[in-house]
Parts: structure tokens; sequence; C-alpha cells
């Protein structure tokens, strides 16, 4: 893979002093590079952007005909990401490509940094570009946690003195350091994201939970009252539950709560609904853009089709098997009114239901 060449590759050299400056302004130099990459290293901005910054320094103030970060994947067996700076170069291969390959991969595998002094003589040296003559590569470790390499390449042979390595490995360091805070960051929004859809979602049935709802059902009703569509509910509540818990134990009812959820989801699958349990045995179905005999026709479909699923029921006064009442409700959403107001009708219907003997649906529009 031959990356673009950023300008004139002789430029980088003409920009440094290096070349012109005595022992004692190089290593003021030195300090100078590894105190900015410091300060780049503590910037708040993504992990590419902060490293490009640093392998555009040490290109920039340094004679380096190639700098570059490559990093590893979590495995430690190839490198998937790399950041450059300099003059045109070939790598080997396109990312992501394996350790055993190259003196990076030779750095990674011996966990010690590598000083070629002549690349054209070093049997692991993948030529990148025919000017270079020597190349530094230090691992970028934190503590035992191996993340990558840092590569500098030079067209001059005695570049890379004991105090030049010696630089580049505190500049090794910094990166460690800064790749380990960004992966530490990245980990913990993972972990953040995962406890709040965890936070979101019921720990039984596996749906959204009350808070879910409540928050979409604020959404969609401020949504819907701009709109001027009609927003529907469903409220589903499973016949003398505590009577099938009495008679055939808490893990079947649990289970006939699961089976009931995953159904309901199915129900409006590749919807925009929203399905989430509502209380200890009832769920609740949010319907955008449903009127009310709409939202209706579904909610005698669902009872039907938990009916059909024939779950046993020995202590119901419905039937032999699992039913379930239905209470249904339905309005433009008027800003002015709170958006519970659907769920209290669909509440009142539902009681309508259970009072007209149960396994049924009623619907009432909310106004």
């Amino acid at each position: 893979m031959t990356h673009p060449t950023p300008g004139d590759e002789h430029a980088h050299q003409r920009r440094s002093p290096w070349s012109e400056s005595g022992a004692s302004d190089r290593r003021a130099m030195l300090t100078e590079i590894l105190a900015q990459v410091s300060m780049e290293a503590l910037q708040g901005d993504t992990l590419e952007a902060m490293l490009q910054r640093i392998v555009d320094c040490v290109a920039r103030r340094l004679p380096v005909a190639i700098a570059s970060i490559i990093l590893l994947n979590d495995e430690g067996t190839h490198f998937v990401q790399e950041v450059w700076s300099g003059i045109e170069l070939d790598l080997p291969g396109e990312l992501p490509w394996p350790v055993t390959i190259g003196a990076s991969g030779r750095c990674v595998r011996s966990g010690e940094a590598q000083l070629i002094a002549d690349v054209e003589a070093d049997a692991d040296y993948v030529p990148g570009n025919c000017r270079v003559k020597s190349e530094y590569l230090v691992p970028i470790r934190h503590r035992a946690h191996l993340h990558g390499v840092l590569n500098l390449e030079s067209t001059s042979a005695d570049f890379f003195t004991p105090e030049v390595c010696a630089m580049f490995d505190a500049v090794a360091l910094q990166i460690a350091g800064a790749v380990h805070l960004a992966r530490v960051v990245r980990e913990l929004e993972l972990a953040n994201r995962k406890l709040e859809q965890l936070s979101m979602s019921d720990g039984l049935t596996g749906i959204a939970n009350r808070r879910s709802f409540d928050q979409r059902l604020a959404q969609e009703w401020e949504r819907h009252a701009q709109d001027g569509e009609f927003l529907a509910l469903l409220l589903v509540d499973v016949d003398c539950f505590k009577a099938l818990n009495d008679a055939c134990g808490h893990v079947f009812g649990d289970e006939c709560l699961r089976v009931l959820a995953r159904l309901c989801a199915e129900i409006v699958q590749g919807t925009q609904a929203h399905v989430s349990r509502y209380g200890g045995e009832e769920f609740v179905l949010l319907l955008p853009g449903h009127d009310l005999s709409e939202a209706q026709r579904l909610g005698v479909d669902l009872c039907r089709r938990i009916e059909a699923l024939a779950i046993g029921h020995p202590a119901s006064i419905v039937a032999n098997h699992v039913t379930v009442s239905i209470g249904v409700s339905a309005a433009r959403p008027d800003p002015r009114q709170p958006p519970e107001s659907l769920i209290a009708v669909a509440d009142h219907a539902l009681y309508a239901a259970k009072a007209k003997g149960r396994n049924g649906v009623v619907g009432m529009p909310c106004t």
C-alpha cells in the first residue's frame, strides 16, 4: 500500500534546523520536542488526531523521513491502525497485517526497541522508500500491555544517536499513556452505554422497562403534538396471574411472561411501536400513527394469538389457558395535556374489559 506524498519529500529536511545546530542546541531541541509531544498527548481530541499531531511534530522538527505510529489489535497479533507523516512509503500490504512481518513485527515479538543502522542489511526490513538508510522502532507499552510501535526512518545512517533514541523512547512512553487513556475512556463509554441499555431493559423479559416507556411516551407525545398524528396505546394485563403463580409456581409464571413479551414484540415487529413491561403482569404497546380503531384491531389480534398459545392455566376463572385483557386509548396529542392522560384512559378501558368478563379488548378515546 502506497501512501500519497504530502508535498515535496525534501521539504522536511530543509525546514529542520537540526543539521545546522550544535550539540547543546540539539539537546535543547529534543527537550522542546518532548515537551510539545507531552502537550499534544494531553489534548482533548480523538486518539487518531492526537497521534497525527505527534508524528507531524516529529517529522517537522527533526530530519526524520518517516514518522509513524502503528497500533495493534487487542490480541496483539495484527497491526490494525497507522498514522504517519513524511515522505511517500509503501507498507507491507493493506491493514491489518500480522506481526510476523517486518521490523515492526520483530519489535512487537521481541518487546524491545530495534535500531537498524543499515536497513539494506536487515533481513526483516520491508522497503518503504529507497531513500531511507536507518530506522528506529520503539514498543509503545503501558505497563505490561503492548499497544503498538513508534516507527522512525531517516535518510541519514547516523541520525539515531543514543541521545536521539532516548528521546524517542520517552516519546513512546508519552504515546503509550495517551493510547491507554483513550482506550480506558472508550471502554468506559461502552460500559456506560451498556449500563444505559440495561437500565432501560426489563431483566426478566428482555423488552423495554417502565423507565424506557415513560421516556418514549413523552417523546412521542411531543412529536405527535407537532405533526397532528394519532398516538395509540395498548395496556395488556394477564388475567388471573396471581392465581397462575400460586397454582403453577413462579418459575412457570416467569416463563409465561417471557413468552407473552416475545409475542407482543413480534406482533409489531418492523414498525415504530414501542413494547415494554409496564408492571408485574402488565405490558404496554405504544403505537405511533395509530387511531383508536386501528389500535383496537391490533389488540383483538394480540388477544386471539395469546389464546392460541394455549398456555395452561388451571386456576383461571376465564378459561383453562392463559388469557389477557387489553385496554386501548388513542388521541391526537395536545401539548396542553400531559402524556400520562393516554395511559390513564387505557387503564380505565382495561378495567372495563375486566368488568366485561376478561379475555377481551375495550377501547376509549382520549379527549
